[in-house]
């Protein structure tokens, strides 16, 4: 059997700069990660603004796992603004880690690590519980069904201490879209939240491993006062999708 952490055995990304930004890609229709050059450290892609709205709800976690490096914008992000929180990111592409100097991925230290390994492996055997789990593991084919699977949402579910939520990044043209949101509701029950149409093709799911998420007086959802103001005003916006997701979910 083919090893999978065998560079050849996988689809190598390219790098794409601009004056002002650099983006990773496997193809020329579709950004994997984008970076401003100006602000390494910022989230350029609505997407991941959403994804952080996790901090709604719990402003400082213990530990994150995030399946996915990509450009490291989230890894980059969390590493800067949240740092009393421990990072371990899983990516199973040796291409995309070799470029995360590129990218300004900090080096791995006591609470920030890179592992080369498969994501849906990786949650399946592990014994450790996280608080927060961020799935945007993307390949060149798309979103992978290893990490699709109702085998990986129900290990999801496992590897999350109560009250912890799993993030997963989907995109909402996908011919089998309906059938994963069904596979996070089956492993997480009623507590799960859809925000739509991020940046016209992304669609952030939100599943708690607890009761179900509900709308909350506006001071409840307020931005994290532990967040430095660049960190808050980067995701206003991000909050603001989760906000109104809440609100439409209840009607």
């Amino acid at each position: 059997m083919p090893d999978p952490r065998d560079p050849a055995q996988h689809v190598k990304p390219y790098v794409h700069e601009t004056l002002d930004a650099k983006a990773l890609h496997f193809s020329i229709s579709e950004i994997q990660s984008r970076m401003r050059l100006a602000e390494p450290d910022a989230l350029d892609l609505e997407y991941t603004r959403v994804m952080m709205g996790f901090l709604l709800f719990n402003p400082a976690p213990q530990d994150i796992v995030m399946i996915g490096l990509g450009g490291g914008s989230l890894a980059k992000f969390c590493h800067r603004h949240l740092p009393g929180t421990r990072i371990r990111v899983v990516e199973l592409n040796p291409h995309v880690i070799a470029l995360r100097e590129a990218f300004h991925v900090p080096p791995d230290s006591a609470r920030f690590s890179v592992l080369q390994a498969d994501g849906a492996r990786f949650v399946r055997d592990t014994d450790e519980r996280f608080d927060v789990l961020l799935a945007d593991g993307f390949d060149s084919d798309g979103l992978p069904p290893r990490l699709s699977s109702q085998r990986f949402y129900d290990d999801c579910f496992d590897v999350l201490r109560p009250g912890g939520f799993l993030v997963a990044n989907l995109h909402f043209g996908h011919a089998r879209f309906e059938v994963i949101v069904e596979r996070i509701r089956r492993s997480f029950g009623s507590a799960v939240l859809i925000v739509d149409g991020v940046d016209l093709a992304n669609s952030v799911v939100f599943a708690h491993k607890g009761r179900a998420l509900e709308p909350q007086p506006p001071r409840a959802l307020r931005a994290p006062k532990s967040l430095d103001p660049l960190a808050r005003q980067q995701l206003a916006d991000g909050f603001g999708w989760v906000r109104k997701a809440l609100k439409q979910a209840a009607r």
